[in-house]
C-alpha cells in the first residue's frame, strides 16, 4: 500500500488529544477490526508513512510496534509490516475477550461460560411490560427521547439508592443501555488518549474494551487497588468483584475512597453484581458512596434480571451526569421508554427476584464447585460467596491455550490473561455458574475430558493485554 493512500484512509487520525502515536495505532486498529485493511496487506515503511503523515518516524515505529503485541500486525526484518494473516483471528482471541467473541459468534453446540449473564428472561420481565401497558396507552405530549432516562425509573433508582444508605437525587441518575454502556459513556467522558486508568488485577473485561475504545492505558493494582496513585480515573468492582468474588471490607472501602480523594482521582464503583450476595451470607458494606457523595456508581438489571432488558444507570455528581446525557443524546437520543417504564415497576418487586435468583445462582455454585472437585481435583478452585464467577488457577498449562481445547470439547471458558491488563493471571481461567445445575454438570464432564487431552504448549500462550475489548 502506498503511504499517500494509507493517509487517506486515516482521515484525521490525529484530532484527538493524546500521545501522537496512539492516536495513529488507535485509528490503524479500527481499519484492520473493521475489515478495511486485509490479512496480508503490506502496510508502508517507516520512514515513508511518517514523511506522508508529516510526523517522526518514531510515532509509526512505536505505532506499528503496539499493534504487533497485539497481534493484528506481522513486523519482520526485510519483509516489513503485514496486517495479520490467517492466524489473525486466534492471536486476537488474546486482545479481544472471548466473552465478547461469543455473543458476535453464538455456537449452539457449545456451553457458553465464558458470558456469566441470565439466558432468559424471569417472569417478572412479563408481567412488568403488562403492567405498564396502560401507562404506556396513555401517552401523549411526550416524543420519548430522554437522554437522562424517564423520570420514574430515575426516581425508582434513587429510592433504591437511599434504602442502602447513599442519599440520592433522581437528578444524579442517568439511564444507559447497560452498565456497559455506562462505561463507554464514562470512559468517553472522562478520558483522553494517553491517560493513566487504575484497575485491579484480574477485573471485569468489558471495562477494559472501554478504557482502551478511547486509548486509554490502564495501570493495575490488586483487588480493591488499595492505595490510589495519581491518573485520570479509577475503576473497582468493590462487591463480588469480577471475577475473583472478593467483597471489600468497610475499613477497605473507607481506605480506599480516601486514597482517591486525597488523589484527586475520580473512582468508579461498578455495582452491576453489587445485590449477588449468597442467602446466608453477611451483607456487605455499603456502597463506596456512601463514604464520598462524588464517588461514581454503575448498576444495571441485567445480572440480577435479564441482559436483553438494556437498562443500566450511572449515579454521579449532578454535573457530570448532565455531561453523560449530552454524549448519550449524540450517541442515540436516549433509551428504550417501555423498557423503562417496566424496569421502574421491577425495581420495586426487586427484593423478591433477588432472593431467588441468588438461591439458584447459589444451587448452580455448590453444584459446580462439587463436579469440579470431584472431576478435576487438581485444579485450585475458591468458592465465593457471590456474584457470579469462579476465579480457576490450572496446575499447569495456561489458560489461553487451554480455552482453546475447552471449546473443541464444547464449552467456552474465558482465559485469565484477558482480564489482567498486566499481562498476568496466565495460569488462570474463568468460569460463570449461571447456567442451571445440569448444564454445569455436563460442563465439568466436557472441562475433565479437554483437560486429559489437554498438553501444555512448549511456551505459554502470549499474556498482552488487550489493547481495545
Amino acid at each position: 500500500m502506498e503511504p499517500i493512500e494509507l493517509a487517506d484512509r486515516l482521515g484525521r487520525w490525529s484530532a484527538d488529544r493524546g500521545p501522537m502515536y496512539l492516536l495513529l495505532a488507535g485509528r490503524l486498529r479500527t481499519l484492520i477490526d473493521d475489515g478495511e485493511l486485509t490479512p496480508g496487506t503490506l502496510l508502508p515503511p517507516d520512514r515513508r508513512l511518517a514523511q506522508a503523515l508529516a510526523v517522526g518516524r518514531s510515532t509509526v515505529v512505536a505505532a506499528y510496534d503496539l499493534l504487533g503485541a497485539e497481534g493484528r500486525v506481522v513486523r519482520r526484518q526485510g519483509s516489513g509490516t503485514r496486517i495479520a494473516g490467517a492466524d489473525a483471528h486466534q492471536v486476537r482471541a488474546t486482545t479481544h475477550s472471548p466473552a465478547f467473541l461469543q455473543l458476535l459468534e453464538p455456537d449452539a453446540d457449545v456451553i457458553a461460560l465464558a458470558c456469566a449473564a441470565p439466558s432468559a428472561p424471569p417472569p417478572e420481565v412479563v408481567q412488568a411490560y403488562q403492567h405498564i401497558l396502560p401507562e404506556l396507552a396513555a401517552t401523549d405530549g411526550d416524543i420519548g427521547y430522554r437522554p437522562t432516562g424517564h423520570p420514574l425509573l430515575r426516581t425508582a433508582i434513587a429510592d433504591r439508592y437511599l434504602a442502602r444508605g447513599v442519599p440520592t437525587d433522581p437528578a444524579q441518575i442517568l439511564v444507559t443501555g447497560g452498565g456497559q454502556q455506562a462505561l463507554s459513556l464514562l470512559a468517553r467522558a472522562l478520558l483522553r488518549p494517553g491517560d493513566r486508568v487504575l484497575v485491579e488485577a484480574p477485573t471485569y473485561p468489558g471495562a477494559l474494551e472501554a478504557f482502551r475504545e478511547v486509548a486509554a492505558l490502564p495501570r493495575t493494582g490488586p483487588v480493591g487497588l488499595g492505595t490510589v496513585t495519581p491518573a485520570a480515573l479509577a475503576y473497582v468492582v468493590a462487591t463480588n468483584q469480577n471475577p475473583t468474588g472478593t467483597v471489600l471490607s468497610a475499613l477497605a472501602r473507607r481506605r480506599l475512597v480516601e486514597s482517591a480523594r486525597t488523589a484527586g482521582v475520580p473512582l468508579i464503583d461498578d455495582e452491576v453484581l453489587a445485590e449477588l450476595g449468597f442467602p446466608g451470607t453477611d451483607p456487605p458494606p455499603p456502597p463506596l458512596a456512601a463514604y464520598d457523595a462524588s464517588v461514581i456508581s454503575i448498576g444495571s438489571l441485567s445480572k440480577i434480571v435479564w441482559g436483553g432488558l438494556r437498562v443500566g444507570w450511572v449515579r454521579a455528581p449532578i454535573p457530570l451526569i448532565a455531561r453523560l446525557a449530552r454524549l448519550r443524546a449524540v450517541h442515540d437520543l436516549g433509551g428504550n421508554i417501555p423498557a423503562q417504564l417496566a424496569a421502574a415497576w421491577m425495581l420495586r418487586e426487586l427484593d423478591s427476584l433477588r432472593d431467588r435468583i441468588t438461591r439458584q445462582r447459589k444451587d448452580s455454585h455448590d453444584v459446580l464447585v462439587a463436579e469440579l472437585a470431584r472431576l478435576l481435583p487438581e485444579w485450585e478452585v475458591p468458592s465465593v460467596t457471590g456474584g457470579q464467577t469462579l476465579w480457576i488457577r490450572l496446575p499447569h498449562g495456561d489458560g489461553t491455550s487451554f480455552a482453546q481445547r475447552a471449546l473443541r470439547h464444547g464449552v467456552a471458558i474465558l482465559p485469565g490473561a484477558g482480564l489482567d491488563a498486566a499481562g498476568g493471571s496466565i495460569d488462570h481461567i474463568r468460569i460463570s455458574f449461571v447456567a442451571d445445575p445440569g448444564t454445569l454438570a455436563e460442563a465439568t464432564r466436557r472441562l475433565a475430558a479437554a483437560w486429559r487431552s489437554y498438553t501444555p504448549p512448549d511456551r505459554p500462550a502470549s499474556a498482552t493485554p488487550p489493547l481495545a475489548v
